[in-house]
C-alpha cells in the first residue's frame, strides 16, 4: 500500500494573527569624549528611524552605555537591562551596529547569544550581517567576537606603550579632578591651585603640630573643607595621601601601580613587577 500525505488546512485562519516583532536597539561608546557623545546621539536617532521604519516591527525601545568599556558585562547597565527585558519576554530582536559594540569578550558574546537564543530571541548585527537565530550564524560569530577582543587587546597594549613610554621620559600625569592642590596647566603640566593649596598646607601644619588623623580629619569637617572628592567627608586614607604624597615637595614617583589585565581593567600596586621612575623638581612645591 502506498503512503498518502493528506494536507490539513487550518479550520479558523482568521483567528490566526502575526504579530508584529518587538525590536529594540542597543549602542554603546566607550570613553567619555565629546566626539563619542555624538557618535552616541547619531545611534540613537538611526536606530529609532531604522526600527521605525519596519512595517513588521515594533519598536521597544533603546538601551545604550554611555562612557563603558564592552570588555565585560559588569557595570554595563544598559546592556544588562536590555538582556533582562529581551529573557523576560519584552523583546524579540535587538538590532546593534556590530558585534564590538555588543561586546568585546568573546565568552561574554557567545554566552549571552546562547542564553537569548533559546528564549527565541534573536541579535542582528549589522555591519557583519549577522542573524543570531540563524543555524549558521554561531561559527562566524565566535571568529568575528574573537577578533574584536584581539583588537581590544592590541589598543589596551597600544595605550600600555604609550604610557610607559611617557613615564621613562619622566612625563607627569595625574587625575587632576581628584587631586587637591593642583590643576592643569597649558602644557598638561601642574600649576599650583593657591586656594587649594592652603588646605592642604594647613593638613601639613597640624600634622607638625602633633594632630593626629582622626583630629585632622574633625577639623576639616569643622571648617566645611571639601575632600578631594568633594564630599563634605574626610577619612584617614584622604589625610595619609596628602602627607605621604611626594608630589607636594614638586617630585613625582612615576608608575605606582598598572593595569594587570586589559578584560578586567583592575590596577595592581607596582610592588617590584615593573620599574619606577622618580622625577625631582618637576614642578612649584607648596610644602
Amino acid at each position: 500500500m502506498g503512503k498518502e500525505v493528506i494536507k490539513l488546512e487550518p479550520k479558523f485562519p482568521q483567528l490566526i494573527k502575526v504579530e508584529k516583532l518587538k525590536v529594540a536597539a542597543y549602542a554603546r561608546v566607550s570613553t567619555e569624549k565629546d566626539e563619542q557623545h555624538n557618535s552616541l546621539e547619531a545611534q540613537k536617532d538611526y536606530f529609532l528611524k531604522f526600527i521605525k521604519n519596519e512595517p513588521e516591527w515594533e519598536y521597544v525601545g533603546l538601551y545604550y552605555d554611555d562612557g563603558i568599556s564592552g570588555l565585560s558585562k559588569k557595570n554595563r547597565d544598559g546592556f544588562n537591562s536590555l538582556v533582562k527585558d529581551a529573557l523576560d519576554g519584552n523583546i524579540n530582536l535587538i538590532v546593534t551596529k556590530s558585534i564590538s559594540r555588543f561586546a568585546r569578550n568573546t565568552v561574554d558574546t557567545i554566552s549571552t547569544i546562547r542564553k537569548l537564543k533559546r528564549e527565541g530571541v534573536g541579535v542582528f548585527f549589522q555591519k557583519e550581517n549577522i542573524h543570531t537565530l540563524d543555524s549558521k550564524s554561531e561559527f562566524v560569530l565566535t571568529l568575528m567576537s574573537s577578533f574584536a577582543q584581539e583588537e581590544s587587546r592590541s589598543i589596551s597594549e597600544n595605550c600600555t606603550w604609550g604610557q610607559r613610554k611617557r613615564f621613562a621620559d619622566g612625563k607627569v600625569t595625574i587625575l587632576f579632578a581628584r587631586f587637591l592642590g593642583y590643576y592643569r596647566g597649558k602644557n598638561r603640566e601642574l600649576v599650583v591651585n593657591e586656594k587649594e593649596a592652603r588646605i592642604v598646607e594647613y593638613i601639613y601644619s597640624l600634622f607638625i603640630l602633633g594632630f593626629t588623623f582622626s583630629e585632622i580629619k574633625s577639623a576639616l569637617e569643622f571648617y566645611n573643607i571639601k575632600s578631594p572628592g568633594g564630599t563634605d567627608s574626610w577619612n584617614h586614607q584622604n589625610i595619609k595621601s596628602i602627607l605621604t604624597n611626594e608630589k607636594y615637595k614638586g617630585d613625582a614617583l612615576l608608575q605606582k601601580s598598572f593595569t594587570d589585565d586589559f578584560m578586567t581593567k583592575m590596577k595592581k600596586k607596582n610592588e617590584g613587577e615593573l620599574p619606577q621612575y622618580y622625577v625631582e623638581n618637576n614642578h612649584q612645591a607648596i610644602y
